[in-house]
């Protein structure tokens, strides 16, 4: 059997002085009716703790609702945009906004939107 070694339990009791401590604080804030104190410091430290996996959460809950990928209608490019706001195609510069989870072009009212067809002219053969 080892004899008491008294090094050793200063060592041990130097670790866990911050926990008594802390331990004797709370208890004494209990004791005299500040018990609400402490309760309002365990709810601010939860809340510290939960708010940034809750907006984690609620931010890529509202990225997928509102962030749009599609091709751009007039050129092909695939791009990238809010749904709330009208998008300026990198590629060809035309300004577009979201209808029903796709791109489309923004065109003042009475235009007519066509599409060109490209002929090449043949020579006929008689």
């Amino acid at each position: 059997m080892r004899a008491f070694d008294s090094q050793s339990f200063r060592a041990s009791f130097q670790a866990l002085r911050p926990w008594i401590l802390t331990f004797g604080i709370i208890w004494l804030l209990g004791t005299l009716g500040l018990g609400w104190l402490v309760k309002s410091f365990v709810f601010l430290i939860l809340l510290l703790l939960l708010a940034p996996m809750i907006l984690l959460i609620i931010g890529r809950w509202w990225l997928s609702r509102n962030v749009i990928q599609a091709p751009c209608p007039v050129c092909g490019f695939q791009l990238t945009g809010l749904s709330v706001s009208p998008t300026r195609c990198p590629s060809c510069n035309e300004v577009l906004e979201v209808k029903d989870r796709q791109f489309q072009r923004v065109a003042t009212p009475g235009t007519i939107d066509v599409e060109v067809v490209d002929v090449t002219a043949q020579a006929m053969d008689e």
